[in-house]
């Protein structure tokens, strides 16, 4: 019987971590009482599935990856908010589509622009550009949005703002996953 050999660091980061982040999802996805707390869960869902995945994924492998994996995060981004847009109004919104294309369009400017490179300046211009690029799509598409209301300043800077954030965040993680990779390339395995 084999014996783990994993470390107090190795159990933190790879259970109690995401283990904690997922309650936490869970309780405010249960808690629908505050508008706040509301607005909270669609930002995060939307930094994360539809921008901070595809970016990561093309950032540490490639362009095709990246587009690859925003448009199947987008579709079920936009098929899970327009189920939720259809309970609520009985009908859909130019605004998923954009966020469909935003994802496709964050991924593949991602890994176009990086090209495999391990350097984290290299990552955070292809990151931020590629945050740019996508929020540039959702401005585009918000003033025709019939959900979403008049445009306004502060209703165009929130996804400049959180894609450029996360442009900064996700090519720090993507450097951590490359060295960690790279670290165990270098390390030769026990026979």
């Amino acid at each position: 019987m084999p014996q783990f050999e994993g470390k107090t660091r190795d159990l933190l980061f790879g259970v109690a971590v995401p283990t904690i982040v997922a309650l936490l999802i869970i309780a405010v996805g249960m808690n629908s009482s505050s508008s706040s707390l509301i607005g909270l869960k669609y930002t995060l869902l939307e930094a994360i599935v539809i921008v901070a995945v595809p970016m990561l994924i093309g950032l540490v492998w490639n362009q095709w990856a990246g587009g690859a994996s925003g448009f199947l995060l987008g579709s079920l981004y936009a098929l899970y908010y327009s189920d939720q847009l259809y309970a609520a109004q009985g009908g859909s919104d130019v605004s998923l589509l954009a966020n469909l294309v935003s994802a496709m369009l964050i991924g593949y400017i991602a890994g176009a622009l990086n090209k495999r490179s391990h350097s984290y300046k290299h990552l955070l211009f292809s990151g931020v550009t590629a945050g740019v690029m996508g929020a540039v799509v959702i401005a585009i598409a918000t003033p025709f949005s019939t959900v979403l209301g008049e445009t306004t300043a502060s209703g165009l800077l929130l996804p400049f703002v959180s894609r450029i954030l996360v442009g900064v965040i996700v090519p720090f993680l993507a450097r951590l996953f490359l060295q960690h990779a790279k670290n165990q390339k270098d390390v030769k395995p026990d026979t």
